[in-house]
């Protein structure tokens, strides 16, 4: 077995610890709705299900000399938007769900989506100005879902009660800065400038997603266990 397979069975086991946490969590959930953990959840036991695509390897393709994990983005398409719709969800935690947003949490999804599907279509070109054309177009939508959660969703944390607002604001930096190691990691990865190595772009594909899936949603419950049940704000 080489590395890169031990880094993906690595992963599985550690999304699947995960779950295992969110699951006796919700057993005492403190005053916090089910669909928290259900969420929690989910994340990753998806992106486990991914990984061990690619550690029975399966799930990806060789493309211009490349590898190309295409189970990555089958993991990223369903476990980012699941993400956002926490962090989401934390900052309308004091507003009564008839009064949240549909519009907002559907273009929050949908930005992550299209630049899920960027990120593919840049990895499955074979010249460089296509590839560069698909990253640009992500980078757009990445920038899309920064102004979103930093901007109407945060106003709508502050608005809600000021240790909310506090606790969000954490959360959305913490978010941020792993979610800007994605686009860092695969432009100076095989399938950008090549500077880093296909191993260790393995090895940084296991560490940030594990702290973006599993140690976010852990800061993100452990945040609103000492909240306790929401109390309905009037935004």
């Amino acid at each position: 077995m080489d590395l890169q397979t031990t880094l993906h069975w690595v992963y599985v086991a550690l999304m699947l610890g995960g779950a295992l946490l969110f699951w006796v969590w919700s057993r005492d959930p403190k005053g916090v709705p089910q669909y928290e953990y259900s969420i929690a959840m989910m994340i990753p036991i998806w992106s486990a299900l991914a990984y061990l695509a690619m550690a029975m390897g399966q799930g990806k393709t060789e493309v211009a000399g490349q590898t190309t994990h295409y189970a990555r983005y089958a993991d990223w398409v369903v476990s980012t938007p699941l993400l956002l719709l926490a962090l989401a969800f934390t900052a309308m935690y004091y507003v009564p769900k008839e009064k949240r947003s549909v519009t907002l949490l559907a273009s929050l999804a949908g930005a992550d989506i299209v630049m899920i599907i960027c990120g593919l279509l840049a990895d499955l070109s074979e010249n460089s100005t296509a590839r560069l054309t698909w990253f640009l177009c992500g980078v757009g939508a990445f920038v899309a879902v920064v102004y979103l959660i930093w901007g109407p969703l945060r106003r709508i944390a502050q608005e809600s009660d000021p240790e909310l607002a506090a606790g969000y604001t954490r959360l959305t930096a913490f978010l941020s800065v792993l979610w800007v190691c994605y686009p860092t990691i695969w432009a100076l990865g095989p399938s950008g400038l090549g500077v880093l190595g296909q191993t260790l772009e393995t090895a940084l594909f296991v560490f940030v997603p594990f702290l973006s899936k599993v140690g976010f949603s852990i800061l993100d419950l452990s945040f609103l266990r000492k909240l306790g049940p929401p109390k309905m704000a009037s935004v």
